[in-house]
């Protein structure tokens, strides 16, 4: 095979290509689908899991697994870019996550909590939310390799075009063939074919990608001691730095309340759907919960334009604080919905401001960095806060729904980061 030349179209679109192979694992498995079976085989109103030596809510169980895993990538990240900067098989890095995630999925279809078999049933789940943001470290490392700085913006929108379409396109197969069955058992079990379709589509379209994309840019140097802890060394001079910039400090207390919050909202959403909205029986439920997923991803890009036309007149910090007070009524609205009406109005105003948040915040972080400075260890330390921020909110989130027995308590608690993150937008100096 020849080595595809720097910038190349085909180079490029084999890159943007993992985005179409991974991003079924997100709409599919941390969405929609897998919400729908975990809380579906709970099948008394007493929806309690024993696990690890305790019983557990499910929801609350589920949620706790979510975080711890978001912790170990928050930990590894740093350290497996410090990898990545000086091992030159960056390729083989990709490849592992990417296996791993894709056997994660496969093995949910043998998903069960009974208490033989929920420690490997969540093994697997804890896989394919690793193997996905493993690969990621190492794929968006990809982009200045195989990408000159004036094509960076435009492929890295491809990724993200590329990936909508194709988990759009499985997500309603898999809607399908659900639907297509008349009995609950019967369409538990297409949910079961449905994580192995997943799987089965991140591992074969991802030999697209593997197939062109370079072994990587570095002489291939051994991984020593210093090399391991390099990623986490250069977040510390990150965070040594930031002291001398109160604007982008300020900005960054600001983003991390208010994006915990978020995040938080966004992985239980499904969850809070299928347990608190008072559906009329499991088929609804299940058709209704994956048309609201749809929603939102379709909603979203009409929210993301907007807010993006709003920034450009109204400013990067009037605009979030703004989309900030529009989640923290959605936090007022959802302790009170109960009827899939309801749900689906919300499901609309979380499309209409949750990519416009995630699009801004990162843009507007990106403003405000110091010319001079290395932005990719930023970025890093972008990063590790965000996933930080996902690990306290969702430890918060789930100890709430453990004691009290109810979601709608923990959405209601989440209103208190908005409005913190308000506060402290409002302390973001305009010049630096």
């Amino acid at each position: 095979m020849n080595q595809l030349e720097k910038g190349s179209q085909k180079l490029l679109n084999a890159w943007a290509f993992y985005d179409w192979a991974n991003s079924v694992y997100t709409l599919t498995i941390a969405s929609s689908i897998f919400p729908i079976f975990y809380s579906a085989l709970f099948l008394s109103e007493l929806k309690v899991v024993h696990a690890f030596g305790y019983s557990f809510k499910s929801t609350a169980l589920i949620t706790f697994v979510t975080a711890f895993t978001f912790l170990v990538v928050s930990i590894i990240s740093p350290i497996l870019s410090g990898i990545s900067d000086y091992v030159g098989n960056k390729k083989n890095f990709l490849k592992f996550f990417c296996y791993v995630g894709s056997v994660g999925c496969i093995g949910l279809y043998w998903f069960d909590v009974s208490a033989d078999k929920i420690h490997l049933s969540l093994v697997f789940y804890f896989m394919g939310l690793i193997g996905y943001w493993g690969s990621l470290v190492f794929y968006n490392s990809y982009l200045p390799d195989i990408a000159y700085p004036e094509q960076q913006d435009s492929i890295s929108a491809k990724g993200f075009a590329f990936g909508y379409v194709g988990s759009v396109i499985l997500l309603i197969v898999n809607l399908i063939m659900v639907m297509s069955q008349e009995d609950g058992a019967s369409k538990m079990q297409m949910m079961r074919y449905a994580f192995v379709t997943v799987g089965l589509w991140w591992a074969g379209f991802s030999q697209y990608s593997f197939y062109w994309l370079p072994e990587g840019t570095s002489s291939g140097h051994k991984v020593t001691t210093q090399i391991v802890f390099n990623g986490l060394k250069e977040l510390g001079l990150v965070w040594k730095q930031l002291k001398q910039n109160l604007r982008l400090k300020r900005y960054l207390y600001a983003f991390f309340v208010f994006s915990m919050a978020v995040q938080t909202i966004m992985l239980v959403a499904v969850y809070f759907g299928e347990e608190e909205i008072a559906w009329g029986d499991d088929s609804e439920k299940t058709t209704g919960l994956i048309v609201s997923i749809l929603i939102i991803q379709l909603v979203a890009i009409v929210g993301a334009i907007l807010t993006s036309k709003s920034s450009a007149r109204f400013g990067n910090i009037k605009t979030l604080i703004v989309v900030n007070f529009i989640w923290m009524s959605l936090c007022f609205y959802a302790y009170f919905m109960v009827t899939p009406l309801q749900f689906y109005i919300a499901a609309s105003l979380v499309g209409m401001v949750m990519g416009g948040i995630q699009a801004l915040a990162r843009s507007t972080y990106s403003k405000f960095l110091p010319e001079t400075n290395d932005t990719t260890s930023y970025f890093s330390f972008f990063d590790v806060a965000e996933k930080i921020g996902i690990v306290i909110g969702m430890i918060i989130f789930a100890s709430i729904d453990q004691i009290t027995g109810s979601m709608r308590n923990g959405i209601l608690f989440l209103f208190l980061f908005f409005l913190a993150g308000i506060i402290l937008l409002l302390r973001v100096p305009k010049e630096g």
